[in-house]
């Protein structure tokens, strides 16, 4: 803290004395109302299998009810829900952010679980740092959406974390503030949950997890925090329903063999989580966020992006620069690819051109074949229309004939009967 008659003497700072107030002193107080006023945001991901009790947990670590209806284990793959609140506790608002992971653990082939978790997690990321680079930003309105916790549920198996567990866990250490917690603690026993956190703890370890340190370089957090380093990872059962214990209405949950207290630490370690989490360390799992692990993603995607704080020769390197060699590049690239994408075009064309003729050659071959039995048919209709002629007409020559002979015929037939008749007379 500043005294009231020095300043901060630094590297190339001296110390000067003050003759009077001067009033500097009250920068604290004004950036605390500046903030109580602008409000916080915070914003928590809760990862773990269905049925651990995320949502209970979030209940009763804000002491309300969030809307929501329970997840059901047939997802057909790992999806993220977003929830966000505005809370108020005595003058102060937070914006709190609750993102469930549903279906988590419920796919027979859990290979790829966590890929959506990271995805949702870099999305955050690419938006606050779209925000950032826009030529106007609104940085003091902007919803912060970055994930400032992680509370990783772990199920009380008693035994060892699963292969799912430790990977997910490898793949976002780098992301997220990872808090690993047992859920639904009061399944197994104090002296199985001791060795289980052990076990825990060394599994970690010996697979290079990073979890979320709380800080000790603040004298007054120091002795706290360091000591609750040691409880993690912290084994905890949420509960909102109040039974009367004694005198007191506390939050609980109702066994036949007893009642297990859910802020009693004896029970559990809810209290220390609750601690840990909202009252000491908050703003520090903020900063966190914002120191360390979105700049990582900031410079890995910068440097993606080509940009560079020197260039070779060690000076300053310049912003128009790098955008004018990003940009020749791109458009070196787009050539390419309007290129390739032409020669392409031009080759497809030519074997549609080709396939084309092709086509063209079999309907001209099948017109002539079609052509030819066209006119073989025809010569065979001639031919047999000319035979059925020549039938019609020697009909017709032996039909006179006939008729001729028929008439020849009836004219002798008349004659002798005339004759006959002549003699009958004469013979009378």
């Amino acid at each position: 803290m500043w005294g009231p008659a020095s300043i901060f003497q630094g590297e190339g700072c001296r110390t000067v004395p003050l003759s009077g107030h001067v009033g500097f002193d009250s920068l604290p107080d004004q950036l605390v109302n500046k903030s109580v006023n602008h409000g916080f945001c915070f914003n928590i991901l809760c990862v773990g299998e269905t049925g651990l009790g995320k949502s209970t947990l979030m209940d009763t670590l804000f002491n309300t009810k969030f809307e929501g209806d329970p997840a059901s284990h047939s997802q057909p793959g790992v999806q993220l829900k977003s929830s966000t609140y505005d809370l108020q506790e005595s003058n102060v608002n937070l914006k709190l952010t609750v993102v469930s992971t549903m279906g988590f653990g419920d796919q027979i082939n859990k290979e790829d679980s966590y890929k959506p978790i990271v995805e949702f997690i870099d999305a955050q990321f690419e938006a606050y740092l779209q925000e950032e680079l826009k030529i106007k930003r609104v940085l003091h309105n902007y919803h912060d959406t970055r994930i400032h916790a992680c509370l990783y549920f772990i199920a009380p198996t008693g035994h060892s974390l699963k292969s799912l567990d430790l990977v997910t866990m490898k793949k976002l250490d780098s992301k997220v503030n990872i808090i690993p917690i047992i859920a639904k603690s009061d399944a197994i026993s104090k002296s199985e949950l001791t060795k289980f956190k052990i076990k825990i703890t060394s599994e970690l370890v010996s697979n290079g997890v990073q979890i979320y340190q709380f800080p000790t370089d603040d004298e007054s957090v120091a002795e706290i925090n360091g000591t609750m380093n040691a409880h993690l990872p912290f084994a905890v059962t949420g509960s909102t329903e109040e039974l009367k214990i004694g005198n007191k209405m506390m939050k609980a949950r109702q066994y036949p063999w007893g009642t297990v207290q859910v802020e009693n630490e004896a029970h559990c370690d809810f209290v220390k989580l609750r601690e840990m989490l909202i009252r000491v360390n908050m703003e520090d799992l903020r900063e966190q966020t914002h120191t360390h692990h979105y700049e990582l993603y900031r410079r890995c995607k910068l440097e993606e992006m080509g940009f560079k704080d020197t260039d070779p020769d060690s000076k300053p390197f310049s912003l128009q620069e790098t955008y004018e060699a990003k940009r020749n590049e791109f458009l070196g690239e787009l050539q390419k690819k309007e290129e390739a994408m032409r020669q392409m075009f031009v080759q497809r064309v030519k074997e549609k051109e080709a396939e084309l003729k092709e086509a063209e050659k079999e309907l001209h071959e099948k017109f002539d074949r079609l052509k030819k039995l066209h006119q073989d048919e025809k010569k065979k209709l001639e031919d047999k229309k000319k035979s059925l002629d020549d039938e019609v007409n020697a009909f017709k020559q032996r039909k006179t004939a006939a008729e001729l002979l028929q008439s020849q015929a009836q004219q002798a037939g008349g004659s002798q009967t005339i004759k006959r008749d002549k003699e009958r007379k004469n013979f009378f």
